[in-house]
């Protein structure tokens, strides 16, 4: 899984020579003259920018950092954004790290810790993305539910047992146990605790919005 490392500096010479580092540490790195031309090129819904990282200098002209930073998050940027901040700066570097970006770093840096918190940022992004993956997954499995697998679900994630849920849907024990099997392979569940902890990571409800109450 690759990550590309976005550059984002105005200063041609210091977006440069950080390419280069990055290039040697074998990182793939691509630069940007600014803010603005980043934005209009980045797809965060594409599998083009799939698992990305951005170096993003604070200050910037005409488009600031913070501004590019805040159309980022407005656009739904999911990947890590590491801010580039001279010592005046710091305040607005950790106001940014509050409101999600992932972390600064103050000029002057040695290139061994920028290249630590560059490759951390990379591997938080390839979690992200395998989350992400396993996250559609999990939803198409849900979807792809029939429904009466869909009625079991539900009474499952209120924690009733077999004999309950056959008799509010007017089955055998034997059909809800049938049901049960296909929904935890399905949905890669083991248990129905399982199966709960899993539609809450997931951002996932049951049809009529219940939720596992741990009694099963």
């Amino acid at each position: 899984m690759t990550t590309t490392v976005h550059i984002i500096d105005d200063d041609a010479d210091f977006r440069d020579g950080l390419a280069w580092l990055l290039d040697s540490r074998g990182l793939v790195a691509r630069t940007w003259t600014g803010g603005d031309a980043f934005l209009q090129a980045a797809r965060p819904d594409s599998t083009d920018w799939a698992c990305s990282v951005v170096i993003l200098d604070i200050r910037m002209e005409p488009l600031s950092g913070l501004a590019t930073f805040e159309q980022l998050k407005a656009m739904g940027w999911p990947w890590p954004i590491l801010f580039l901040t001279g010592h005046g700066d710091v305040s607005m570097a950790v106001g940014a790290v509050k409101a999600g970006a992932w972390d600064f770093l103050e000029k002057p840096f040695q290139n061994n810790q920028l290249v630590d918190k560059v490759e951390a940022a990379c591997l938080a992004a390839q979690a992200m993305q395998a989350d992400g993956q396993e996250r559609r997954q999990f939803q198409q499995a849900l979807a792809a539910l029939s429904a009466r697998e869909r009625e079991v679900l539900d009474l499952l994630l209120q924690g009733h047992y077999n004999k309950n849920i056959a008799d509010q849907l007017g089955i055998t024990s034997r059909t809800v146990e049938f049901h049960r099997a296909n929904i935890f392979q399905k949905l890669g569940a083991q248990s129905a605790v399982e199966l709960a902890h899993r539609m809450g990571r997931f951002g996932a409800e049951s049809t009529q919005g219940t939720s596992f109450d741990g009694s099963n």
